[in-house]
């Protein structure tokens, strides 16, 4: 009904899982797992179907065989009631060879973990930015040798890049000696390409920015966050708390992010299905008018 129609693809974009083996809590606190699961059963009884569901990396804490195990645990039954394929991306807390065996079903391996996945005619490419022994990122030339050569062939709706270090400034303190390394040689690549958006994580915080002319979008972790207020301090603090992953909707001219809270909240208002496919099923006029128009006050405001 909307003048955008309807999206051609639904991705759901989650970052920095950061499991620890033996279902132990992060800093001693944080329950990885259950704000993890928590986001899959909203998704389910929200009714979104997406096509793909993207981590950008960090999965596990320590790179650990049995927290990659956990994740798939809780990831591959959703995903498949939710019909969607998962696309793994490495972080700099990751491991690539544990990465491989226990999510990917591959040989082990340190080569940087890229991919190609497509959805109909959009094109999905996950670029490995870590750095074996180092938690700031790096693309080598090879890798982004590929990425030119890959995006040389333009696909027929577009690209989507989906990395873990994000190439956007930041304000938090300390951050930015972690950040992607040598970002003018990726701008080179993807100036004038057919990529739409760029999906990161690392920060731990929901943030958006442009990046060689294209839109980047940071999902916020699952684990815990970065109090950006903090940092106006001078302070790195992170807190258990507005966790969150992103939707993002991609429409033939553009792609729309939207970021969903984590967590069993009250519900203070809303309308039932029934009332909104009631209100669907009217004309376009009578729906502004049943809808749209704004109800009277009950009372005046009295003139002093």
């Amino acid at each position: 009904m909307s003048q955008y129609g309807e999206p051609l693809h639904t991705i759901v974009h989650i970052s920095d899982t950061h499991f620890l083996a033996g279902e132990r809590l992060l800093y001693g606190k944080v329950d990885t797992d259950a704000t993890l699961a928590q986001a899959f059963r909203q998704l389910e009884a929200g009714g979104i179907r997406p096509e793909a569901i993207v981590f950008t990396g960090d999965i596990a804490d320590l790179g650990e065989g049995d927290a990659y195990r956990r994740v798939r645990s809780i990831v591959d039954p959703a995903a498949e009631r939710l019909g969607a394929r998962v696309v793994w991306v490495m972080g700099n807390h990751d491991d690539r060879a544990w990465l491989r065996t226990e999510l990917l079903d591959e040989d082990a391996s340190t080569e940087p973990i890229d991919s190609t996945i497509m959805l109909g005619g959009l094109r999905l490419i996950a670029l490995d930015t870590s750095v074996p022994g180092f938690h700031h990122g790096e693309l080598s030339h090879n890798q982004l040798r590929r990425l030119q050569e890959e995006l040389a062939q333009p696909a027929p709706e577009g690209t989507i890049v989906a990395l873990h270090h994000p190439p956007v400034p930041t304000s938090i303190p300390l951050m930015p000696v972690l950040e992607l390394q040598r970002q003018h040689e990726l701008a080179a690549v993807l100036e004038g390409s057919d990529v739409r958006a760029i999906l990161g994580g690392h920060l731990h915080y929901s943030t958006t920015s442009t990046f060689a002319g294209v839109p980047v979008s940071v999902a916020a972790a699952t684990c815990y966050t970065m109090d950006v207020a903090a940092a106006g301090g001078g302070a790195l603090v992170g807190r258990d708390g507005g966790q969150s992953f992103s939707i993002v909707h991609v429409y033939s001219d553009r792609v729309v992010h939207s970021i969903v809270p984590i967590g069993d909240f009250p519900v203070v208002s809303g309308f039932d299905r029934d009332f909104v496919q009631t209100l669907y099923a009217l004309p376009e006029a009578e729906q502004l008018e049943r809808f749209s128009r704004q109800v009277p006050p009950i009372s005046e405001p009295r003139a002093d």
